[in-house]
């Protein structure tokens, strides 16, 4: 039998070595790594990043992997465009992007044209306004939150869109407005420094089955002529969503959309969405509220689509507006 000499062992496992590093060093870089940027933690759009996370990683055998970030709402996301290089994916309402691209709204005094890069990809579940009570009445109307202590939390959709009823109803004068981030209404409502707090989520959202869970709450249901006055869509949560609300709730939604900018590349656009999709029946499966999504939201989009989700959208014979490619 031959002998190898010491060095030349040495010398072999060297190379052997060197092929292993190399083959991890490939891995590694075959694997695109996304940021998703989402909402505050305990909002369902938190729990949402985190099953779309998994459902991406699974649907691409790992070659994808979204890195969840936690976000005071929809503004900050949009802002953040502004600095974001590379595969940064958001969650937003497509009215924000309307004024991110015009100037406008909560982007007046901070225009950038980055804003002009940002591009769609598939819609999400849409945010449901929730105005959450203590008491264990179940279903109340708007006017019941009268002399009540309210945190609507601040610089978020749901801030902005629960003071705008607020006013709209009359009630901003006879309401005491908290401060304090939304994020901390389910322990203030629990431990009596609050009567109300308002999130905007879709249902059934973690914050509020936790709060249901442990002490008697009621929801706000709005008439169809306040449904009418807001000019939003009606969206009703059936009763027995929450422990103790045992009637319908009619209240208010508003279109999500995850977003992404021509710094993503088309083919991660692409299988982004894609995977999406095909994931999309799976996810529905373990939560309810992926069933929401349909094709025919991908119409709420606004500015354009990404071009590597036009290619899927083709593809699968998915028909987009001619306004979106």
């Amino acid at each position: 039998m031959r002998q190898f000499t010491p060095s030349f062992t040495r010398t072999l496992l060297a190379s052997a070595t060197a092929v292993l590093v190399g083959a991890t060093a490939f891995s590694a870089q075959a694997e695109t790594r996304v940021t998703y940027k989402s909402a505050s933690a305990g909002t369902a759009y938190y729990q949402m990043g985190v099953e779309l996370s998994e459902a991406i990683r699974k649907g691409t055998d790992g070659d994808i992997q979204l890195t969840l970030e936690e976000s005071q709402g929809s503004v900050q996301n949009v802002m953040e465009v502004m600095a974001r290089q590379g595969n940064y994916v958001f969650t937003t309402p497509p009215g924000l992007v309307k004024s991110a691209m015009a100037g406008d709204g909560p982007f007046a005094e901070r225009q950038s044209p980055r804003f002009q890069e940002i591009r769609g990809l598939f819609p999400i579940p849409a945010i449901t306004m929730h105005f959450v009570v203590a008491g264990g009445e179940g279903v109340i109307g708007i006017e019941d939150l009268e002399d009540k202590h309210i945190l609507i939390g601040r610089g978020t959709f749901g801030a902005r869109e629960a003071e705008r009823y607020l006013e709209l109803f009359d009630m901003m004068d006879r309401v005491r407005v908290a401060s304090a981030e939304i994020g901390s209404g389910p322990d203030a409502l629990k431990n009596g420094q609050i009567d109300a707090f308002v999130t905007a989520s879709s249902f059934p959202t973690p914050n509020v089955i936790e709060t249901a869970a442990s002490m008697s709450i009621s929801l706000v249901s709005l008439t169809d002529e306040q449904i009418e006055q807001t000019g939003a869509a009606r969206q009703t949560i059936p009763a027995g969503t929450y422990s103790g609300v045992d009637q319908d709730v009619e209240t208010t939604s508003l279109p999500v959309i995850a977003y992404t900018t021509t710094g993503m590349d088309d083919d991660t656009a692409y299988t982004l969405t894609k995977t999406f999709w095909e994931r999309r029946d799976a996810m529905a499966e373990e939560t309810a509220w992926w069933g929401s999504i349909t094709h025919d939201m991908v119409g709420n989009i606004a500015g354009s689509l990404h071009p590597g989700a036009v290619r899927y959208y083709d593809e699968a014979g998915i028909e987009i507006p001619d306004e979106l490619r």
